[in-house]
């Protein structure tokens, strides 16, 4: 099994690290917030029987650049980008505000073949409590303060909706200084989800212009404001199917997930 890295460089100057495995059709994987191509290599493994695996930092993280200011088409360009060094054409999954991002450059970009999204996560009724208005711009403060372990204990309890006091306790753990290293990144992917804007409605409209077939998954295990999300993106995509996953969270399973997009992306 063929394994290789790389990097591709953007026309505004930012270098995309990116590791590349296994054998057949291009798949990009693209994580969500606080992931890197790090947390990707797990998901990788045992889809590279089957695809020409491709996990990559997203800008600001790992071994990527960082061109300022940022914005959301910068990362689009970042996914076209690799789907013109794997060929042309790829396909791609993405794992929730990951998924969100799958669906921008599905919406713009020439080459997607399929996409696979897991869980995004977007406010579609009252079943969550809403994301503040400032959540972004509150998220842009404590990096500009240099509060980064503020800035992840903000989005895990405000974003994710964990309690504040598994988050107090997390704090003290070994892995919260990597979290703390992808801290500005954060508001990035509220960025992505569309959380610095007053209108937090579905791009609808956007979505119309994707024609590739999509498949819309969620864990039966994940809570009713999840699975309502993904109900009202399948239902709002051109072209998709939705499917929930047995017992399964947020955390999804790679054992599981992978029979899933092997199953969907290659039949």
């Amino acid at each position: 099994m063929s394994r290789a890295g790389g990097t591709v460089t953007l026309t505004d100057g930012t270098t995309i690290v990116f590791d590349r495995t296994g054998e057949g059709p291009p798949l990009i994987l693209v994580g969500g917030a606080l992931n890197n191509r790090g947390s990707g290599a797990p998901y990788a493994e045992p889809l590279a029987p089957s695809f020409t695996v491709y996990t990559y930092d997203r800008r600001g993280r790992g071994g990527s650049g960082d061109t300022q200011p940022y914005a959301v088409e910068r990362e689009v360009e970042d996914i076209e980008a690799l789907i013109a060094e794997a060929g042309g054409s790829a396909l791609l999954f993405g794992h929730s505000s990951g998924a969100a991002l799958v669906l921008a450059a599905a919406a713009r970009t020439v080459g997607v073949d399929k996409i696979a999204l897991y869980e995004p996560p977007y406010n579609v009724d009252d079943t969550r409590t809403p994301i503040p208005d400032d959540y972004v711009a509150h998220l842009d403060e404590l990096i500009a303060q240099d509060r980064r372990g503020d800035a992840v204990e903000y989005f895990m309890v405000t974003g994710v909706g964990l309690p504040p006091e598994v988050v107090a306790q997390m704090r003290g753990a070994q892995f919260w200084p990597s979290l703390e290293a992808l801290a500005h990144t954060i508001a990035y992917d509220g960025r992505v989800m569309g959380f610095d804007k007053p209108d937090r409605s579905l791009p609808v409209e956007r979505w119309k212009a994707i024609a590739a077939p999509a498949l819309v998954m969620d864990g039966d295990a994940s809570p009713e404001w999840a699975r309502n999300a993904v109900r009202a993106v399948t239902d709002a995509l051109p072209n998709a199917e939705r499917r929930t996953l047995a017992g399964q969270t947020h955390e999804v399973d790679r054992a599981v997930l992978t029979p899933e997009l092997v199953e969907f992306f290659l039949g």
